[in-house]
């Protein structure tokens, strides 16, 4: 899924040794494209920045900083960066590991003593590559709303937190994305340095390099050309974003900046202007947990491969915005898509992969929609299982639609493209099926690559994939407001069957898999209603990341 990138100790230069690549002449135009037909003029959008050898070949913005003002998003608008902060976060910790003041190894307990085990064992090195099993706070159900986020924070107090609850896991034993492990590297940072985690970033990091704009967001109010943050209901309508002190979000992700500071950064810090080149090395290393399995992080920073190109990035989502970079080494192009909506009109992180590998000359082919033979389709129908995968994508159909799933995660809606061909809408994954010997074969182009993974179809649509009928008697009784940690999920019943919402996140549907199992829809996960004797729901049980969470029903 993701390429290895064999860089050595000269790692920090390569970039600059990276032959001349001038983007096509026709670039901008076709940029324009991209932009404009992901983002609209009159509501949230995006501002946007490609350079190739650190020099800028193409900004923009499109749509409303302000929308109330009608001011609109230009290259200089600032927005929230979310967790590409973690990049800022990890160099600073690896320039105090090069300066002798903290090594990758010492464990947590040496700079805490009082941290509670097994987390009080994790590593600097652990805590970096989310690797810690330390409970990511962020992912404490319920706590994510406006009574916990609307209110300044200590990195103290936001340890406290989540520093007594159970650890998920063991250090070094899995691989979760941790905005816990970022904060406890903020508070190594201050307890090193003995100043705020982001003095030490301004100090170290944005005024030498000139960043006048990359700073904490706390009082962003009163930053110039700052964005407004929205969200959509669920029915479409623009709204203020929730509200955040960026207090809460600290070293994980609570600086602002604008894409034109992140380039000049990404610049910096591959040309070996921020580190040495064997804390490069170990930023874009990817991580190995205990049992062997290599991971796609290294630092701060995610490794990946982008139609066979190795990238280095990282993306951020926060109240109101989202955000995504990328950069290829091989080429020295990096790209940066600032969104102010969460969620956007079109995911960042797909334009931000649009446009860099139209600016390398591997531009992604064009998928249109066409309409969908269901009949046809039948024979296609099933689990398709890649060899020594034990992970298999279901290819299923329900109400005149297409979708793929795996494991928990989220049923895909899929769309013919002719030729036996399927995509994602906005998506650069595509499929193709034929009839092979035996079974049909699905080809799976991850990210648009050019190397397919061929899968098998190994059986039908499991039962629990295909939509149950369930009597609406039966979903009355499941109707109600259930306790999620501090917050609520209120569970209601329409025309098209029962949908939850959790606090003030988005109303979900929930599919029916049986009697009780529902599957919630674009969420990755599931429900059980557990009743008593009279049928009604006393309880109900959230599945999802291999977790399990009992709801108690309150009324």
């Amino acid at each position: 899924m993701r390429g290895q990138l064999f860089l050595g100790a000269a790692a920090a230069s390569m970039a600059a040794a990276a032959p001349a690549l001038a983007v096509p002449p026709d670039f901008a135009s076709k940029a324009d494209s991209i932009v404009n037909g992901a983002f609209p003029a009159d509501g949230p959008g995006a501002a946007v920045i490609v350079t190739e050898g650190g020099k800028a070949v193409y900004e923009t913005g499109r749509g409303l900083a302000d929308i109330q003002a009608k001011r609109p998003i230009d290259p200089h608008t600032v927005f929230r960066i979310g967790s590409i902060t973690k990049q800022f976060s990890a160099a600073v910790l690896l320039q105090l590991v090069a300066e002798g003041k903290l090594s990758l190894d010492d464990p947590l307990s040496k700079f805490f003593p009082d941290y509670p085990q097994p987390g009080a064992s994790a590593t600097v090195r652990q805590l970096l590559n989310h690797t810690s099993g330390i409970q990511s706070y962020t992912g404490i159900p319920g706590w994510m709303i406006e009574a916990n986020t609307n209110k300044a924070y200590t990195t103290e107090q936001l340890m406290a937190v989540f520093k007594d609850l159970p650890s998920p896991s063991k250090p070094g034993e899995t691989w979760a994305y941790n905005n816990s492990g970022y904060i406890l590297v903020g508070a190594l940072i201050e307890k090193v340095t003995g100043e705020p985690w982001h003095e030490a970033v301004r100090e170290r990091i944005a005024a030498p390099l000139h960043l006048s704009t990359l700073r904490y967001g706390v009082g962003e109010e009163s930053i110039a050309n700052m964005a407004s943050g929205y969200r959509r209901d669920d029915d479409g309508k623009v709204l203020p974003a929730e509200k955040i002190h960026m207090s809460v979000p600290g070293a994980a992700g609570g600086l602002v900046g604008t894409v034109g500071d992140l380039a000049a950064w990404a610049n910096a810090l591959h040309h070996g202007k921020v580190l040495d080149a064997a804390s490069y090395k170990a930023m874009i290393t990817k991580t190995k947990t205990r049992d062997g399995k290599e991971t796609g992080y290294g630092f701060g920073m995610e490794v990946n491969e982008l139609r066979d190109h190795p990238t280095l990035g990282h993306g951020g989502g926060i109240f109101g915005f989202i955000t995504f970079s990328l950069y290829i080494p091989e080429k020295d192009v990096f790209v940066a898509v600032f969104t102010n909506s969460a969620p956007p009109q079109a995911s960042p992180e797909e334009v931000a992969q649009k446009l860099a590998m139209l600016a390398v000359g591997d531009a992604f082919p064009p998928l249109e929609k066409k309409p969908v033979d269901l009949k046809a389709m039948e024979p296609f129908l099933g689990a398709y299982k890649i060899e020594g995968s034990d992970d298999p994508r279901i290819l299923l159909s329900h109400d005149g639609k297409l979708f793929t799933r795996r494991a928990d995660s989220a049923e895909l809606e899929v769309f013919p493209a002719g030729n036996n061909r399927f995509f994602y809408d906005g998506g650069m994954s595509w499929f193709d099926l034929e009839q092979g010997e035996g079974a049909p074969m699905m080809r799976f182009y991850l990210n648009g690559s050019h190397k397919a993974e061929l899968a098998k179809r190994v059986g039908g649509v499991p039962e629990a994939e295909k939509p149950f009928d369930v009597s609406r008697a039966t979903l009355e009784h499941y109707v109600g407001s259930y306790q999620v940690g501090s917050n609520f999920a209120v569970v209601t019943l329409g025309d098209d069957g029962l949908s939850v919402k959790l606090g003030d996140q988005p109303t979900l549907r929930l599919i029916p898999r049986s009697e009780t199992e529902f599957t919630v829809e674009k969420a990755g996960a599931r429900v059980t209603f557990n009743s008593d004797g009279d049928g009604q729901a006393k309880s109900m049980t959230i599945h999802q990341n291999g977790r399990e969470m009992e709801a108690p029903r309150k009324e």
